[in-house]
């Protein structure tokens, strides 16, 4: 169907104009003296984080766009401090920050703030602190009350605005949400609209929106079922959501444009364990493709019962070049999440983080990204060592465990003293955080650690080298291997060419090199289970198979890494090339096809590995040149579930395409690509990622 067959022709006139930034015109560079009026009254630190969230929605000018149903839109730029820079690094002086020290990277309850309401928040709080009394809850109360009031105020200015310019509905809306339950489709969008925003303007990033058609479909299904709705108008009120998430993301903080955590989930089993997919499912797949923007970040899960027509949809975003949805396995994550001790029920309501990490909505305060571990670092020193003692291969990978657990040990004592800020009004949307809990900087149900465990194929390819044709075959001599690393294969291209093109490789359903990976995985998943807790704040350290950015990072350095630079490699990696991206071939090796890399993927115990990190496979456009191939690429998908893989990115775009748009920004703008773990718009890239981003599909043209 077109667009036009799809939404309304009022949804389209609203994408045009969010996507020329017309809406930009309204930012002011004007920002509240935040920081000024905490000194005045001398406040602490969880009074401050409220008066931000205080100070900045009043600083925001009510604003409806011509056209819209949904409003906010947000007008300062600039998020103020309330500490000075000095003043905040001293806070962290005994303790880590976690990247920014703000809390970020989780999911709230929504599906509380559309059933309770803000107002009915605020007095559990309340409630709490007449029982039971105290400086501490005083103080928890104090501030959830003056971050709830805020957003209500937010709430009743854009209220009277939409009297004032004759939007009644608006209006009428705005008078029941988000201060008490919603009971429409509309309310609850526009509860969820304007609460969400309400975090990020308090300092928060990487917002995730969740099980969005979990919490959502109630409120469909009854307007529709009651005559309110029409299914075309519950697309049209998705559609201009999801439309509005784009408004003010390029002030979003990530390391790089796009990288903003804005990630919905789909589909999968309920809390019962039954299928959950619905009619809504279906329509947000349909509006993703008709709006093409990169947000929301679409994931979907993937069981034995999911219908095939729900993932041939999800391969028409792949199709077109999103880089979403990316799958993840409900068969192998939920019983990953229960060994990591989280409760089966929780477990069943997984949502991600900003990338691909594991989280469980409402509940989890955890710290998902602390690090990452570079398997081609330790494959490398083990490689040195080992032949410089003329040990054995067992040796080897005996060496490999020990430098996996001494970077494990070195990230965990770098960053086991995080602590976070206060976040009153983060607090109001957990699960019984205001019931049971203090501030959720003081933690949640879940709290735990991860760490990424990045580089695999590349060490795992160059310990497989070693091993054939050196230690086995003994056709290359120690001397000549070093030697080669150290000169970064400036004078031995014979050798470049072998370890390159014709030493074995993860991805090919190879079982001695896939018997490596795996060692590698298990080897890491012990290192981390020697934390069983970390201390008296954080739980367990969660290992896992991602990249995120360290495929870059540990490849050419960047500012904070604990890891020096790995250089040449004995999988023939030069000196400089990127590190293969989570779980995929490294760069630049021809496998036999997608169901070896998935074969050799799913040979991985994911109980012990379960922070995520996806298969990701680059597919050729030619790939959907034929009748057949939505069919055919939703079996893949099947396939990659039934084999046991944990999750998947499937990424496809025309490399002439990507070639012309770094040379001519100006003609795509509006080209969206995979990055890692979200999909940004690849002109906004820094080079090196884009340089990432057109090898990878380079590979897919030619295997």
């Amino acid at each position: 169907m077109s667009e036009k067959e799809i939404v309304s022709k009022r949804v389209l006139d609203l994408r045009s104009m969010i996507a020329s930034g017309e809406h930009k015109k309204y930012r002011t560079d004007s920002a509240p003296d935040v920081r000024g009026s905490c000194e005045s009254e001398r406040l602490d630190w969880p009074h401050r984080a409220a008066r931000l969230t205080k100070l900045i929605c009043e600083a925001q000018t009510p604003i409806i766009l011509p056209g819209e149903k949904i409003v906010f839109t947000r007008t300062t730029p600039e998020i103020p401090l309330y500490y000075s820079r000095e003043e905040w690094e001293n806070l962290f002086r005994v303790y880590a920050m976690h990247e920014s020290g703000i809390i970020s990277n989780i999911c709230a309850d929504w599906g509380l703030l559309l059933r309770e309401g803000l107002l009915k928040r605020r007095g559990v709080i309340e409630k709490r602190y007449e029982r039971e009394g105290g400086e501490k809850l005083k103080t928890l109360c104090e501030t959830v009350t003056e971050a709830i009031d805020a957003v209500l105020e937010l709430a009743e200015r854009y209220r009277q605005h939409a009297l004032s310019v004759g939007e009644e509905e608006i209006a009428v809306t705005l008078e029941v949400v988000p201060a008490r339950p919603a009971s429409t489709y509309r309310e609850a969008l526009q509860s969820l609209k304007l609460v969400h925003s309400a975090l990020w303007l308090s300092r928060h990033y990487h917002v995730g929106l969740g099980r969005f058609d979990q919490y959502m479909w109630p409120y469909a299904f009854e307007d529709v079922k009651a005559g309110r709705l029409t299914w075309d108008d519950v697309i049209d009120l998705t559609a201009e959501f999801f439309i509005s998430l784009n408004k003010d993301s390029d002030m979003y903080p990530g390391i790089q444009q796009g990288d903003n955590g804005q990630s919905m989930m789909l589909g999968g089993v309920d809390r019962s364990g039954n299928l959950a997919v619905n009619k809504l499912t279906y329509i947000i797949l349909d509006v993703t493709r008709v709006i093409r923007f990169i947000d929301p970040k679409v994931n979907l899960r993937v069981t034995p019962d999911t219908p095939k027509d729900l993932l041939v949809k999800a391969v028409e975003l792949t199709k077109i070049g999103l880089g979403f949805p990316q799958y993840s396995n409900d068969s192998v994550v939920i019983p990953g999440l229960v060994s990591m001790d989280y409760e089966i029920e929780d477990a069943r309501d997984y949502s991600v983080a900003a990338c691909w990490e594991f989280l469980i909505p409402g509940k989890g305060m955890d710290v998902v990204n602390i690090g990452a571990v570079s398997f081609p670092y330790a494959a490398d020193a083990a490689i040195r060592s080992v032949l410089a003692s003329g040990g054995s291969f067992g040796e080897m990978m005996e060496y490999c465990g020990k430098d996996i657990a001494r970077q494990v040990d070195r990230i965990i004592d770098d960053r086991k003293k995080i602590i976070l800020p206060p976040a009153p009004l983060y607090s109001a949307l957990m699960t019984d955080q205001l019931e049971k809990r203090d501030d959720l900087s003081e933690g949640a149900e879940y709290n735990n650690l991860g760490i990424h465990g990045s580089g695999s194929s590349n060490a795992a390819d160059a310990l497989a080298a070693v091993k054939k044709y050196v230690l086995e075959e003994k056709t290359i001599s120690p001397e000549r291997l070093i030697r080669a690393l150290d000169e970064n294969f400036a004078d031995d291209g014979s050798l470049l060419r072998l370890l390159k093109e014709e030493a074995p490789k993860t991805g090919n359903n190879d079982a001695d090199v896939d018997e490596i990976l795996c060692g590698l995985f298990e080897k890491f998943a012990s290192a981390c289970e020697r934390y069983r807790p970390v201390n008296e704040r954080w739980n367990r350290v969660r290992p896992g198979t991602g990249s995120a950015m360290y495929y870059v990072w540990l490849a050419r350095g960047h500012e904070g890494m604990l890891e020096p630079v790995v250089g040449a490699t004995a999988d023939g990696r030069r000196k400089g090339d990127f590190f293969s991206s989570s779980l995929a071939p490294a760069q630049g090796v021809k496998v036999l096809g997608p169901f070896g890399i998935l074969q050799s993927f799913s040979k991985i115990d994911y109980s012990r590995v379960c922070n995520g990190g996806p298969v990701t496979l680059e597919l050729s456009d030619t790939v959907f040149r034929t009748d057949d191939s939505m069919g055919r690429v939703a079996d893949m998908i099947a396939a990659f579930a039934n084999l046991g893989c944990q999750q998947m990115q499937l990424n496809t775009l025309d490399v002439a395409d990507l070639v012309d748009a770094k040379t001519h920004p100006e003609n795509h703008r509006n080209l969206v690509v995979r990055v890692w773990g979200w999909s940004g718009y690849f002109c906004e890239l820094s080079e090196e990622y884009q340089d990432q981003i057109i090898g990878r599909h380079m590979l897919a043209k030619l295997t």
